[in-house]
């Protein structure tokens, strides 16, 4: 799948603490039924594999800090003619209790004004400059581990970001970035984080299949990283963009699951064909 891909494009704080000793016994898979069934009533996102389940002692590093370390994914790379997919077995999900918050559904007035001038043919992503979300249908990446850094390299657009674990403060002389400035300490079993300093000239989601998810040189992005299971990391983001959201955003959990490689590969945006996706994006513009 990877090969024909380059070659067509040249989650112990949320399910218990029983989750972080996974193991062979009969009371272990018990907590994994449990916590898997929790994820999912909860509404979180779970790997697109079928029959999985969270599973597997959560590895640690030498100073006793989880280890973060491996290439995550949702259990696929992107689909340029995506077939339907044999649906994995899941409980059923709890009735959501509200209308689903999403991004837009928090824009200012000013926001909403600014969104009946833009459309999907807008998005930069379509002009090779990266979201800050990260791809939604082929978000792969890998996190490399010291207890002074974590390096995150983001498979598509392959980008990085370098994340200082030592207390420093964010950077004073750093320019206006696509993928922001963080910085990062730990809650307990938890990675926290921050960043901040973002251009404003990319969006925040992919737009092509959705609407514009703008935001201004105010947002602060905090992530929480959270290995909950040998084969599961747990991401929660939410976006506090006072000049353009009435309230923070947070995005629906997601849990990724460890690929089965380990390196991310060269997925580069040259442009080639930014006129046929532009034109394509017009096509599949949502009515609003």
């Amino acid at each position: 799948m990877r090969h024909s891909l380059i070659v067509s494009m040249a989650r112990c704080a949320t399910v218990g603490v029983a989750m972080c000793m996974l193991g062979g016994s009969a009371s272990s898979a018990s907590a994994q039924d449990q916590a898997f069934e929790r994820l999912n009533a909860e509404g979180v996102q779970l790997p697109d594999v079928a029959n999985w389940k969270p599973e597997g002692q959560v590895p640690r590093t030498a100073d006793g800090k989880p280890d973060l370390t491996g290439v995550w994914w949702q259990g696929h790379d992107f689909d340029f003619n995506p077939a339907p997919r044999p649906a994995a077995p899941r409980p059923p999900a709890a009735a959501p209790a509200a209308p689903r918050v999403t991004y837009q559904s928090l824009y200012n007035d000013a926001a909403k004004a600014k969104l009946k001038t833009l459309s999907a043919k807008d998005d930069p992503s379509l002009q090779c400059i990266p979201e800050i979300d990260g791809p939604q249908t082929s978000d792969i990446f890998q996190i490399l581990q010291t207890p002074k850094f974590i390096a995150y390299l983001q498979e598509t657009f392959h980008g990085f970001r370098l994340i200082p674990l030592d207390g420093r403060p964010h950077s004073e002389i750093a320019p206006p970035q696509f993928r922001g400035d963080s910085v990062g300490h730990w809650e307990g079993d938890t990675l926290v984080v921050d960043v901040t300093n973002f251009s404003p000239r990319n969006w925040v989601f992919y737009g092509v299949n959705g609407l514009p998810s703008i935001h201004s040189d105010a947002l602060r992005v905090t992530e929480r990283f959270t290995r909950i299971a040998g084969n599961a990391l747990q991401v929660e983001r939410t976006y506090d963009d006072p000049k353009v959201l009435t309230r923070p955003f947070m995005k629906p959990k997601k849990i990724f699951t460890l690929a089965p490689y380990d390196q991310v590969m060269e997925v580069i945006c040259t442009m080639n064909a930014t006129g046929a996706l532009m034109e394509s994006a017009a096509k599949l513009e949502p009515a609003r």
